[in-house]
């Protein structure tokens, strides 16, 4: 199976320059927590990816005001990212590895086409895979 096959298309991305509160507000409406950020408008291709995690543990945690903050000031850059017709199997090791939640899913060009998360895998795939998974991820960092 491909990573096309249960991915979840073309999701909302930001611009570094995008103000947090525009952030939150399309998790809000797009019922996500994480948005891929993305160099520009033309080509989609992820510098980053801004979680609703990193909002509060890298914003308001640390007392910086998130209404004056951008993606760009508290994103994840470099994200992982997988081609669409990767199989689940690369994805599955991919987030077990390195204990991700969830991956960005490109096209040939390097475009944002998709994101895997675990709730796709739970959804499409079920069983004991995505229960070792979850396990994997869930693990605190350094305990392996």
């Amino acid at each position: 199976m491909e990573i096309s096959e249960i991915m979840t298309e073309n999701p909302i991305c930001c611009l570094p320059s995008t103000g947090l509160e525009e952030v939150a507000r399309m998790m809000a409406e797009n019922d996500c927590g994480a948005i891929p950020v993305v160099a520009d408008e033309e080509g989609y291709k992820p510098i980053g990816i801004l979680t609703d995690r990193d909002i509060v543990c890298r914003a308001l945690a640390e007392g910086r005001n998130p209404l004056e903050l951008n993606a760009e000031d508290i994103m994840t850059a470099a994200p992982v990212t997988l081609l669409q017709n990767s199989g689940l199997d690369a994805c599955v090791r991919e987030m077990e590895s390195l204990q991700l939640r969830r991956i960005l899913v490109v096209d040939g060009s390097g475009g944002c086409v998709g994101i895997v998360s675990l709730a796709d895998l739970v959804l499409h795939t079920g069983g004991r895979e995505t229960v070792e998974v979850v396990e994997e991820v869930s693990r605190p960092s350094g305990e392996r």
